[in-house]
């Protein structure tokens, strides 16, 4: 199976998750010129940008560590463009959260970073 099949396959699965925690998915996939988030969905009053990691076992490393600065530097850009795009503001509360899938483990990070200033 190729990478982009295996990461949609594992996209799916954490949207199941997050579906049966109350989360309400709105976007998989979402691309812009700035970059891509792999799901947007509603939890409760926040919109959330969640980044779903998938590692097949510890050789590679933690799933949710392989959320490195770089990539949260893209996640908050990529959100303030769909903010401002397709919400027409930018003072919803938002949150990034984070899904890691270590072999049959699924983990949930709420509120895994912030973006700050120094994200752009």
């Amino acid at each position: 199976m190729n990478q982009r099949k295996l990461g949609g396959r594992y996209e799916a699965l954490a949207a199941k998750y997050l579906q049966s925690r109350g989360y309400e998915i709105l976007e998989q996939n979402y691309r812009c010129r700035f970059g891509e988030v792999d799901l947007i969905a509603k939890d409760g009053d926040y919109l959330t940008f969640i980044e779903v990691k998938y590692r097949r076992g510890p050789a590679q490393g933690g799933a949710l560590a392989a959320v490195t600065p770089k990539k949260q530097r893209t996640l908050a850009k990529v959100a303030v463009f769909y903010l401002s795009s397709r919400q027409k503001r930018l003072d919803l509360p938002c949150r990034f959260d984070v899904v890691g899938i270590d072999g049959q483990t699924i983990t949930l990070i709420k509120n895994a970073f912030e973006a700050t200033q120094d994200s752009f």
